[in-house]
């Protein structure tokens, strides 16, 4: 995991939602802490990839939210999939992004516009395309 890697897409994936002027915090974890996280803000017994947590308010403050990644659950998506831990992190990281800024993928047609919006953003200056398995499951093909 690289940090400074994660900061500078979190940097531009918020300039590319228009937020460029807010702050994120960006969380690494095991699955013992976001199963936990889960159980107490989600009421789901179970690790999940990714949580977002809204943390705007009133007032002048620039903290946007914050994204909690399991590595343990991104490390077995990626191997699952056959893609490096470092590409299973941005895409957790961007799909949490989104969820900051109203994306909702509960839904069918929402999720494959979440989908679509998270392959447009880590698409973005990359000399190579992104694997079409990194969307198994995700996106038709």
């Amino acid at each position: 995991m690289s940090r400074p890697r994660l900061s500078a897409l979190a940097r531009r994936t918020l300039s590319a939602l228009g937020r460029a002027d807010r702050e994120l915090h960006v969380t690494v974890v095991d699955d013992r802490r976001i199963r936990g996280l889960n159980t107490r803000y989600l009421g789901r017994r179970t690790p999940t990839d990714v949580l977002a947590f809204n943390l705007e308010g009133p007032g002048s403050s620039r903290l946007m939210g914050e994204v909690v990644i399991s590595a343990q659950t991104a490390a077995r998506q990626a191997r699952r999939l056959g893609v490096p831990m470092a590409l299973e992190l941005d895409l957790l990281l961007v799909h949490g992004l989104l969820h900051l800024v109203g994306y909702d993928d509960s839904d069918r047609l929402e999720a494959r516009l979440m989908h679509e919006r998270e392959r447009d953003l880590l698409s973005r200056g990359r000399r190579r395309a992104l694997p079409s398995r990194l969307w198994r499951g995700l996106l038709p093909a």
